[in-house]
C-alpha cells in the first residue's frame, strides 16, 4: 500500500525537523513535542506515525541503512559481491563500524528502547549476510554463532560505554578475523 501524498509530506517534514534538532541540539533535544512543533504536525500524529523516540530514531537512520545494505548486497567488491568471503566480511565489519560511529547517538536510542530492540530489522539482515559469508569462508564453524560474535562488538551501547574509536574497533575486529580466516 502506498503512502498518501499528505502523509509523505508530513513524514518528510517530521524527519527534516528531527534531523535538524539532532544536528543543532544533539540527541538529548529530540523530544516528541519539540519535533511536532518544529514540523508543524500534531504530537498525536507523531506518536501514531513513529510510536516513540526510538521509532523516530529508527526512521532517521533509515536512509543511511538502506544505502549501507545496498552497498553490501549489490555494490562493488570487496564490500559487495566479487571478493572472497573473508575479504567481504572484513569490509562489511569496517563499513558497519563507520556507520555505527557516524550515527552512534541515534543507534543508541534505537537499540536500547527495549530488551530486544537491537534485534530484528537491520540486525537480521546483517546476521544473514554474515552467516552466509562465514559459511563460505569457514564451513566448519557455526556460522550463526560466529555472525553474532562478530556483530557483538558493534552494539551501540558497548561502543558508547567503552568510548571506542573507529581505529580501535577495526583493529580489534581485524585481529579476531585474522585468527578466524
Amino acid at each position: 500500500m502506498s503512502e498518501r501524498a499528505d502523509a509523505a509530506r508530513n513524514r518528510a517534514k517530521i524527519l527534516a525537523a528531527a534531523a535538524d534538532i539532532v544536528a543543532t541540539r544533539g540527541i538529548e533535544g529530540l523530544g516528541m513535542a519539540e519535533v511536532a512543533a518544529a514540523s508543524g504536525v500534531g504530537v498525536g500524529t507523531l506518536y501514531r506515525r513513529f510510536g516513540d523516540r526510538s521509532g523516530l530514531a529508527h526512521a532517521l537512520i533509515d536512509d543511511s541503512e538502506r544505502e549501507f545494505q545496498q552497498a553490501f548486497i549489490t555494490g562493488p567488491a570487496p564490500l559487495g559481491p566479487g571478493a572472497p568471503a573473508a575479504a567481504r566480511i572484513r569490509a562489511f565489519l569496517h563499513g558497519l563500524t563507520d556507520r555505527t560511529l557516524a550515527q552512534l547517538d541515534l543507534l543508541l536510542m534505537a537499540e536500547t528502547a527495549g530488551p530486544l530492540a537491537r534485534f530484528g530489522g537491520a540486525y537480521d539482515v546483517y546476521h544473514r549476510h554474515l552467516t552466509v559469508l562465514v559459511h563460505q569462508a569457514r564451513p566448519e564453524l557455526d556460522p550463526a554463532f560466529t555472525a553474532d560474535a562478530l556483530l557483538g562488538p558493534l552494539a551501540a551501547n558497548l561502543v558508547a560505554h567503552r568510548r571506542l574509536a573507529g581505529p580501535t574497533i577495526k583493529a580489534g575486529l581485524d585481529a579476531l578475523l585474522d585468527s578466524l580466516f
